[in-house]
């Protein structure tokens, strides 16, 4: 019986990004579930993903993008039936990191100066990528057209959030993972990726030359492949 892959999106996008991916591992037979993370805080959108978690029956790869990797990485820790991690342009932290420090470590990223911000009752805020500055700082190997839909249909995150340590021992130290990225990511420089799946003892890392944040848009059939390498291990 093959695993389910449970994918988690990251901030500024939502379960619909993996439209690519979803096809092409239904059409080799695998069951998938794309989690609708609440991008809330790491602890609390962790819980949510155990609680899901709980609910499936045998064994899953779980697959994180951008934000999503904080989340897998504190998830999956503790629970047996998760064999594998894959990262897809995702933070990989270490107990006490947030994701704002990994995307700080390195110089390159540019997310900061396109962020649009909406307070929120509770006195936090929301955090938004302008619309007009989507394409370039998400997708920018996506067509427009696409960005374009993307940017409308895109979920906040809380400022808190990308503020909060990773709470627990990180689950890639017991879990084998796998990363995949792009070259050209804007929201989390590309040394800070292969730092990340250097230190998480990375079964195989695929550097795309050129890929945006989103590089698993375009290159759905690359990250496939890799899944099934994680599933088979």
């Amino acid at each position: 019986m093959k695993p389910t892959i449970v994918l988690v999106h990251g901030a500024f996008a939502e379960s619909s990004s993996w439209t690519g991916v979803i096809k092409l591992l239904k059409a080799q037979d695998y069951p998938v579930i794309a989690v609708a993370n609440p991008l809330r805080g790491v602890k609390y959108d962790s819980d949510y993903l155990r609680a899901t978690l709980a609910s499936v029956e045998g064994d899953v790869v779980l697959v994180g993008h951008s934000y999503g990797g904080m989340v897998i990485t504190n998830a999956a820790t503790g629970v047996p039936a998760v064999k594998a991690l894959v990262y897809v342009g995702a933070f990989a932290p270490e107990q006490g990191e947030s994701a704002g420090d990994l995307a700080g470590k390195f110089p390159g990223s540019s997310l900061g100066e396109t962020l649009s911000p909406v307070k929120l009752p509770d006195g936090g805020t929301d955090l938004y990528i302008k619309q007009d500055l989507y394409h370039h700082q998400f997708a920018a190997d996506s067509p427009a057209e696409l960005a374009a839909v993307l940017a409308v249909t895109q979920r906040p995150i809380t400022e808190g959030a990308l503020g909060e340590a990773s709470p627990g021992e990180p689950a890639w130290k017991s879990i084998p993972s796998w990363f995949l990225f792009g070259s050209d990511d804007l929201n989390i420089p590309v040394a800070a990726l292969r730092f990340m799946a250097e230190r998480a003892g990375s079964r195989r890392t695929v550097e795309l030359a050129g890929g945006s944040h989103t590089v698993a848009m375009p290159e759905a059939a690359q990250l496939v492949e890799l899944i099934g390498e994680a599933s088979g291990a």
